[in-house]
């Protein structure tokens, strides 16, 4: 049974006083202190076994406000209706390309609704689309993305429809890259839609890089001559036949050594692993990156600097609501593409004060990395992804969000994920989130190295994954102060199936209707903390630990 807002409140609050009432007679809590987890983090923050550094995930490293672009158009001038009555798509589309073109800036949407018949597109970095606010200002989308664009199979087969996990009727991509996966698309050549084109070869080698150790933010090139402080560039990194770049992603050791990766065919596609930073400084050969290296570059996988998809950068959307007109929830993997808002080949943008209601998923991360979102909600009759995060996305933030509890019953057939997590995507950070129903869907792909702090959950939705796509955690996935209102362990007390993982300060739970097995056998190295007692961890958050510890 759905929970009612002040019911999923309130059995929040009955969570709390119940562990504060097993843990003595005086009806107190133990002390607040360090925990060891975390001072041992402290000493160590770049190459701690269980727990990875995300104090630089999200735009512009994790600033704390959104930049605010100077005002350059008003889409009612460009013949937008605020009433609802007539296509604001084209108008809307038209100010957004021309303050792209014009070399960016903001373009306001005064309050009212806006129908759009089409889906808006920002390709052009620098261009924000700014609304009055997620409660005054709101579109309302007519149609799908399959309407709009056409049916999107599946690279690796079958009837399922990509728009599952794909596209949003708010697209944020670099137009030319957007336009050759719509090409791709309407062609039927279902497209790779990462940071190296379709079919994984759009790429040009930079520079050969020297090994290097996990954590280092220097690095020793072959050839800086390319190089400069500011140019964001692809760290890429291929494995080998043995795949021991798959092994050193899940923590090393016997038990992925002995795992079969051979037969994971999706999963193998995911690699080479591409992971997009900038650089800020050359001296001579010894480059320094924004953010430490996630993975050892051993010689082994090939290490290089390779320039790729030219992105998306400082591009954003705030204060609006996208609703879509309220139909069924289509049957699980057959989505129509009634999607919210999604980030594509983008680096450093955000969305701010954003609701998506009605909607069949709603935030995507799609090869999107350091990218920001904040205050965002999903509504309405229930999503199948109310945040996706896949294909090679890193380094992206989404705090204060909010999944809200369904409208309607859910129909047969359909599925519900939460914040999903998948495809290699690393050290990528949730905080301070409200799930009023969903999960912590780490969807196979092997994600690595992805932290989930200071979240409540009603924990009822399921996790998904094909099992061609190999394991649900690699190393160093980290739940940090998570409530959870229903008791139920599965996918959110880890430590018996996430390798070199970290489980601190989530409520006293246990496992009822989806239980996992290990992916890899033997000792997983996984540490549990201040288990059954989130209300006494200190740090509370453990992003904003980390993010304050830079200083």
């Amino acid at each position: 049974m759905a929970l009612s807002r002040r019911q999923f409140v309130g059995g929040a609050v009955a969570v709390a006083g119940a562990t504060t009432a097993a843990l003595g007679t005086t009806g107190f809590a133990p002390p607040v202190r360090p925990a060891g987890l975390w001072r041992e983090f402290a000493a160590a923050p770049y190459t701690h076994p269980q727990i990875p550094y995300v104090g630089r995930a999200g735009a512009l490293s994790g600033a704390r406000r959104s930049p605010r672009p100077r005002v350059v158009a008003n889409a009612l001038t460009h013949g937008a209706v605020p009433d609802g009555s007539t296509d604001s798509a084209p108008a809307i589309n038209r100010a957004l390309a021309e303050a792209g073109e014009r070399g960016g800036g903001t373009v306001l949407l005064p309050p009212g609704t806006y129908r759009i018949d089409d889906y808006l597109r920002i390709g052009h970095s620098g261009v924000v689309l700014r609304g009055a606010g997620s409660g005054r200002t709101k579109l309302l989308a007519t149609r799908n993305l399959t309407e709009l664009i056409g049916p999107y199979g599946s690279r690796y087969g079958g009837d399922k429809s990509s728009w599952s996990w794909a596209g949003g009727l708010i697209w944020l991509s670099p137009q030319a890259r957007h336009d050759s996966l719509v090409t791709a698309i309407r062609a039927r050549a279902w497209p790779y839609e990462g940071w190296t084109g379709n079919t994984r070869d759009a790429w040009t080698t930079l520079t050969t890089v020297h090994p290097a150790r996990r954590g280092d933010r220097t690095i020793t090139v072959e050839d800086p001559a390319p190089l400069r402080p500011g140019r964001l560039v692809v760290l890429r990194l291929a494995d080998d036949a043995d795949h021991t770049l798959l092994e050193h992603m899940a923590g090393g050791g016997p038990g992925p050594e002995a795992y079969p990766w051979d037969d994971k065919t999706k999963l193998t596609s995911y690699v080479p692993y591409e992971w997009p930073v900038r650089i800020t400084a050359v001296h001579g050969r010894r480059v320094t990156l924004e953010r430490p290296l996630p993975l050892d570059a051993r010689p082994e996988w090939d290490p290089r600097l390779i320039s790729g998809t030219e992105a998306l950068t400082h591009s954003g959307v705030v204060g609006l609501t996208l609703e879509a007109v309220e139909t069924p929830q289509s049957p699980h993997l057959l989505d129509k593409g009634y999607n919210g808002v999604t980030f594509q080949c983008a680096y450093d943008c955000w969305a701010e004060d954003v609701v998506v209601r009605h909607v069949d998923n709603g935030f995507g991360l799609v090869a999107a990395s350091a990218c920001t979102l904040r205050r965002t909600r999903v509504e309405g009759r229930g999503s199948h992804h109310p945040y996706f995060c896949r294909e090679g996305a890193h380094d992206n933030l989404i705090e204060d969000f909010r999944v809200a509890t369904r409208t309607v019953p859910a129909p047969a057939g359909t599925q519900l994920h939460g914040i999903n997590v998948e495809g290699l995507s690393s050290h990528n950070v949730w905080s301070r989130g409200v799930m009023e129903m969903g999960t912590f869907d780490t969807h196979r792909g092997m994600p690595f190295a992805n932290v989930r702090t200071e979240i409540t959950v009603e924990n009822n939705g399921r996790h998904g994954g094909d099992a061609s796509a190999g394991p649900l955690y690699g190393a160093r996935f980290t739940h940090w102060n998570v409530t959870v209102t229903n008791g139920r362990a599965g996918l959110v007390k880890i430590d018996t199936i996430a390798p070199y993982s970290a489980t601190v300060g989530i409520s006293d739970v246990r496992e009822f209707d989806q239980i996992d097995v290990p992916d890899f056998t033997g000792e997983l190295h996984a540490r549990v903390e201040a288990y059954g007692t989130p209300q006494t961890l200190h740090p509370k958050n453990l992003y904003e630990a980390q993010r304050d510890l830079r200083r």
